[in-house]
């Protein structure tokens, strides 16, 4: 029985039933931790950065996303591979990247279902519902449906431009890509985009706007 537990008895009081984890404050210490194979690293990771991986697979792949899995996927493959990040602070961009990753391998995934289905629609896993997502409208919904005919490039591009707000740089280290890379990218997204966005009304107030 250690002496904190006997003090705590001789006061009356309950031992503490659950062990705290240091609090782990900044990116830097953050990496530092999970280099270093503590248990906290990871809980501090997800704590910290798990909001932002989520807005980058959902603004990616919109609704209907088994975004669960996606964040996991994300989280695991980021304290694999952590001894690559080589700037500690660029922690959050870095992880922005893995979620594009995996996000550009489930749309090229859901291509190759489209083409080659193995299952009837009504065998097909169960995906998070629009139900969880009360500010998906029918613009949201025909955005995605436009979106799902761009190339797996330009529709990352093209989300995390003008769905997410990414600044231009962020969206090109996002992306592991030059910035005049993305800008290319982005103005064969926006065309396409134009083109196939006219035959959707509720796109129009968009495309009045000029999509930017």
């Amino acid at each position: 029985m250690t002496s904190a537990i006997r003090a705590e008895r001789a006061e009356g009081q309950a031992p503490s039933a659950v062990a705290r984890l240091p609090l782990v404050a900044s990116d830097a210490a953050i990496v530092e931790a999970l280099r270093a194979r503590r248990a906290e690293g990871g809980t501090a990771l997800y704590d910290c950065h798990h909001e932002h991986v989520r807005r980058v697979l959902i603004r990616v792949l919109g609704p209907g996303a088994h975004l669960a899995d996606l964040v996991q996927d994300v989280f695991v493959s980021a304290i694999e591979s952590i001894d690559r990040l080589e700037e500690p602070d660029a922690l959050r961009g870095w992880l922005a990247s893995i979620a594009v990753f995996r996000a550009r391998a489930e749309i090229r995934s859901r291509s190759r279902l489209r083409l080659f289905p193995l299952f009837e629609r009504d065998d097909l896993p169960e995906t998070e519902t629009t139900a969880q997502c009360p500010e998906v409208d029918e613009a949201v919904r025909s955005t995605y449906r436009v979106l799902s005919r761009l190339p797996a490039d330009e529709r990352v591009a093209f989300a995390l431009r003008f769905i997410d707000g990414m600044e231009l740089v962020e969206v090109a280290d996002a992306c592991q890509v030059s910035l005049a890379t993305i800008k290319r990218r982005l103005a064969r997204a926006q065309e396409r985009f134009r083109s196939m966005a006219r035959t959707y009304p509720e796109l129009a107030p968009w495309l009045e706007g000029g999509g930017s």
